[in-house]
């Protein structure tokens, strides 16, 4: 007798093959008769003609490993993210060099970019330089990838670009990614700052002071 169990839940799917034939014809009646039952199995309905076979295909599937891939919290994943986040494919120039295009607000929200060493794997190191003019650059490594993270100045409209140099390690040449920005200030409000109603000078005396004159009397 083969027995295929299916689990609609979970990616387990057990064949089981019972050899009744070694047992007298009068048993294999009996039992087929007595332990035949219908199991509706999460949504599936499976027929056995065994108890036992039922119990051989559930202790199939529970010995399979399920496996989990357990990542830490991102430490950087609290930061605002700009209202206006577009980020092209990386292009990479015959000398190697790499450059993306970007499209942000200047509302105090970042644009990110993850990048990842050839193969697989975040850079061993990275730095800036030339640093963006008209806003700041953040570099850091996540769950084997290296962002690089760029912030505006608040309410600026216009281009900016800056080069983020990547660094695999193992001696290997260091790879360079020019980001070049297109910032927008639609909507975004500066807040002015509070007028601060100005002191009053002090108001000058009136009080006259009195002057003694001394005459020098010139003996005879």
């Amino acid at each position: 007798m083969l027995f295929l169990m299916v689990d609609s839940l979970s990616p387990c799917f057990v064949l089981f093959y019972i050899r009744t034939s070694v047992l007298p014809r009068e048993a294999r009646h009996h039992l087929s008769r007595a332990l035949e039952l219908t199991v509706r199995l999460r949504g599936s309905v499976v027929t056995l003609g065994s108890a036992f076979a039922l119990s051989m295909l559930l202790s199939g599937c529970a010995q399979q490993p399920i496996v989990q891939r357990s990542v830490a919290p991102n430490p950087f994943g609290y930061q605002k993210v700009s209202a206006v986040c577009h980020v092209s494919p990386v292009t990479t120039a015959a000398d190697g060099t790499m450059s993306v295009n970007m499209t942000v607000r200047s509302d105090d929200g970042l644009c990110a970019i993850s990048v990842q060493k050839p193969g697989t794997g975040s850079y061993a190191s990275f730095g800036v330089s030339p640093a963006p003019d008209h806003g700041k650059a953040f570099l850091y490594n996540y769950d084997g990838r290296t962002y690089v993270n760029y912030t505006p100045a608040t309410a600026y409209a216009g281009a900016d670009t800056f080069t983020a140099e990547l660094i695999p390690g193992g001696g290997k040449k260091r790879e360079h990614l020019v980001v070049h920005a297109t910032v927008d200030a639609t909507g975004v409000v500066v807040a002015k700052p509070a007028v601060v109603a100005p002191t009053p000078k002090a108001a000058a005396s009136t009080k006259k002071t009195a002057v003694r004159h001394t005459t020098a009397r010139r003996k005879k």
